[in-house]
C-alpha cells in the first residue's frame, strides 16, 4: 500500500517517541519490566486483550495461546503487551454472564483507549465474551483482529458422541423420568466435556465466533477449528502477524463493519442454526458501529436463508465434524450466491477472496442450498399484544406440532416460583398448556439469565412429554432447543404485557404467520395494568445498580444507553 504509515504517525508515537519528560517516564518504565528501546522503537504497539482465567473452561488455553500471538507479532515487527480482562465464564459466573457483557465491552474500550496501543488482537469465545470484545474494540476504533477461543472435542459416553449443553437437557430430562440412573448420569459428567474450549454444539459460543468471522473479523476459517488442534496455534501467530500489517494498513473495524457485512453475518447465523442469543449481540455490535439494526432484518432474512449445518441442536452432528468438513469457509462458499462477496476483512482481501477454493468435505455434515436440514432460517421473531417489540424463537430445534398453537397459560411470577411448583405432582397442567415466566428479562432477572428452557413438568416428563410451549422474558443457552419463545419485549419487570399474563388465560402462536397473541379483553388488561405494582430494583448500589439503570431491552441490543452510538471520543491527553 502506497499510504501505509510512518513510525510517527503511530499512536503509541505519543507516548513513547516524543524528546519530552512525560515519555522519558514511559520508557523508563518500559526498562523496568526489562524492555529495551529495539522493543518498541518504530514499531506498532500491539495490546492483547485476554479473557483467561482459571475458571473459565472455555479460555483454559488462552494464556498459552497468547504467547503463540506474542510470537506472530514479534515475527512482524511488533511489540505486544498482553492486557487481561473480565472472563465471563458462561458455567461458573451468575446470575448471568449477560449482566457483565457489558462490563467486558467498557473494560475492552477503556484498556484500549488509555494505553499506548496501536492495535488489537482480541482472545475469546465464550458466549457473552465475543460481543463484548467487539463492542469495545468497535467504540475505541483502533485496528483489531478476533481470535476465537475454538469449540472442544466431541463428548464421549459409552461410544456415543455427547454435547455440551444440549445432551445434559437431554439426559436431565430422561434421569427426571427414571430412566437414567445416578451411575449412569454420573458416568456421563466425566464424559460430557473432554477439554477446553466452547462448547461444541451449535451454541451461542460457536454461534457468535462465526459470526465474528462472517463479519471479516478473524482470519479466514479461524471460528471452526477446535481449541486443541495444533491448527489453532498456528491460527493464533498468524493474527499476531497479521495484526502488524493492519496497523501500518490502519485497517480499522469502520472500514470492515457496514450494512452488508452484518447481513452477512445475519445470513450465516440462519445457515449455520445458530443460537436465538446471536440477535441481541449482532443489533448491539452494529448499533455500536453506527449501524441501524433491528429484530425484524433478522426475520426477514430467516426466510429466504436455511439451514445448511446439520449441527446439534438444529441437526445431528457436533462442531469437531463441521471442522473436519470444510468449516465456516465450506459454509459461507455454499452460501456464496446469497452473501455480498465484496466486503472488506481483516485480511486486506474481499470476503469472497478469502472463501474462494473452499469445499465440503462431508455433505451430510454441511449441506447445499439445494439440499437444506431446514428449509428456513434458524430464529423466527413473532409479534402480537404479548410482545408488541417482538420476542423470538427457533424454529428448527421445536417439535413441529407447536409452531401453530394455542392453549391455556401455566403463569409463575419468578423462577423461584416456577421451581417450587414444577415438579409437584398434583400441578393441574397439560400438555397443551403454555408455560410463561416473568421477571427474567434484562431488569427482571436482572441480567437476563438463560432460563428460558424451562423444564417441563414432572408429571408429564414421566407420561413420556418432552416439548411444550414455554414463553419467557429471558434468554436460553444455544445449546438448548423445544418449543421456548424467547426475549419477549419490553420486560414484564418494566410493565410489559407479560407481566399480566394470569394462569388459565388462552396464548396463541402461529410461527408461519409470526404472530402471537394474549386472548384477553383489552379492557382486563388496563384493569390488570392499573393493578400492577412495579418492582423494587435487584440492586441498591454498584455495579448492578448501574446496569439497571442504564440497560436496554432485548430489541435494542441490551447495551448501555450511554454507550450506545458511534460518538467520538477524543484521545487521551498526555502531560
Amino acid at each position: 500500500m502506497t499510504n501505509r504509515k510512518k513510525p510517527e504517525d503511530l499512536r503509541s508515537h505519543r507516548w513513547l517517541g516524543v524528546s519530552d519528560m512525560r515519555s522519558f517516564g514511559h520508557r523508563s518504565r518500559l526498562r523496568q519490566i526489562g524492555y529495551d528501546a529495539e522493543d518498541w522503537t518504530g514499531k506498532p504497539v500491539i495490546g492483547i486483550i485476554n479473557t483467561w482465567s482459571e475458571i473459565n473452561p472455555c479460555h483454559a488455553h488462552l494464556r498459552v495461546r497468547a504467547e503463540n500471538v506474542k510470537r506472530g507479532v514479534l515475527q512482524a515487527g511488533g511489540f505486544p503487551i498482553e492486557l487481561p480482562a473480565i472472563s465471563l465464564s458462561e458455567t461458573f459466573v451468575k446470575p448471568s454472564t449477560m449482566l457483565y457483557r457489558n462490563f467486558l465491552a467498557m473494560e475492552t474500550e477503556e484498556l484500549l483507549r488509555s494505553h499506548p496501543l496501536d492495535g488489537a488482537v482480541l482472545m475469546g469465545g465464550c458466549d457473552k465474551t465475543t460481543p463484548g470484545l467487539v463492542m469495545g474494540a468497535v467504540s475505541m476504533g483502533i485496528p483489531a483482529i478476533y481470535v476465537p477461543a475454538g469449540p472442544m472435542l466431541r463428548g464421549n459416553y459409552r461410544g456415543e458422541f455427547l454435547g455440551s449443553g444440549s445432551d445434559v437437557w437431554k439426559y436431565w430430562m430422561e434421569k427426571r423420568a427414571g430412566n437414567i440412573t445416578e451411575e449412569q448420569w454420573n458416568e456421563m459428567e466425566s464424559g460430557i466435556a473432554r477439554s477446553f474450549g466452547t462448547c461444541m454444539v451449535m451454541g451461542t459460543a460457536a454461534t457468535m465466533m462465526a459470526i465474528a468471522e462472517a463479519l471479516g473479523l478473524a482470519l479466514p476459517g479461524a471460528s471452526s477449528i477446535p481449541a486443541v488442534d495444533s491448527s489453532h496455534i498456528r491460527m493464533c501467530a498468524a493474527s499476531g502477524r497479521r495484526i502488524v500489517d493492519m496497523v501500518w494498513e490502519d485497517l480499522t473495524p469502520d472500514r470492515i463493519l457496514t450494512p452488508a457485512s452484518f447481513d452477512n453475518a445475519i445470513k450465516v447465523h440462519m445457515a449455520m442454526g445458530g443460537s436465538t442469543n446471536a440477535i441481541i449481540h449482532v443489533v448491539a455490535m452494529a448499533r455500536r458501529a453506527g449501524i441501524a439494526l433491528d429484530m425484524q432484518r433478522f426475520d426477514a432474512i430467516s426466510r429466504e436463508i436455511p439451514v445448511l449445518a446439520n449441527v446439534r441442536p438444529s441437526g445431528k452432528y457436533l462442531m469437531e465434524d463441521f471442522f473436519y468438513a470444510g468449516g465456516l469457509r465450506a459454509l459461507m462458499h455454499a452460501l456464496a450466491d446469497k452473501l455480498d462477496l465484496s466486503c472488506m476483512t481483516v485480511t486486506g482481501q474481499s470476503l469472497g477472496e478469502n472463501i474462494a477454493g473452499a469445499g465440503i468435505h462431508l455433505p451430510d455434515v454441511i449441506r447445499t442450498l439445494a439440499d437444506p436440514i431446514y428449509a428456513e432460517g434458524a430464529t423466527a421473531v413473532l409479534t402480537g399484544n404479548l410482545a408488541p417489540r417482538g420476542c423470538v424463537m427457533k424454529p428448527a430445534a421445536a417439535d413441529q406440532r407447536f409452531l401453530k398453537h394455542r392453549g391455556p397459560a401455566l403463569a409463575f411470577e419468578d423462577y423461584n416460583h416456577m421451581a417450587r411448583e414444577i415438579d409437584r405432582d398434583d400441578l393441574d397442567v397439560t400438555p397443551d398448556h403454555v408455560i410463561v415466566l416473568k421477571n427474567a428479562g434484562p431488569k427482571g432477572g436482572p441480567g437476563m439469565p438463560e432460563w428460558g428452557m424451562l423444564p417441563i413438568p414432572k408429571k408429564l416428563v414421566q407420561a413420556g412429554v418432552r416439548d411444550m410451549v414455554r414463553i419467557s422474558d429471558g434468554r436460553m443457552s444455544g445449546t438448548s432447543y423445544g418449543a421456548c419463545i424467547l426475549h419477549v419485549a419490553p420486560e414484564s419487570f418494566v410493565g410489559g404485557p407479560l407481566a399480566f399474563v394470569q394462569t388459565g388465560d388462552e396464548i396463541e402462536i402461529d410461527v408461519a404467520a409470526r404472530r402471537i397473541h394474549l386472548h384477553v379483553a383489552e379492557e382486563e388488561l388496563d384493569r390488570r395494568r392499573a393493578a400492577w405494582k412495579q418492582p423494587a430494583p435487584h440492586y441498591p448500589r454498584g455495579y448492578g445498580a448501574m446496569f439497571s439503570t442504564h440497560i436496554g431491552q432485548a430489541d435494542e441490543g441490551c447495551d448501555f444507553d450511554f454507550l450506545a452510538g458511534k460518538g467520538q471520543i477524543a484521545e487521551p491527553e498526555i502531560h
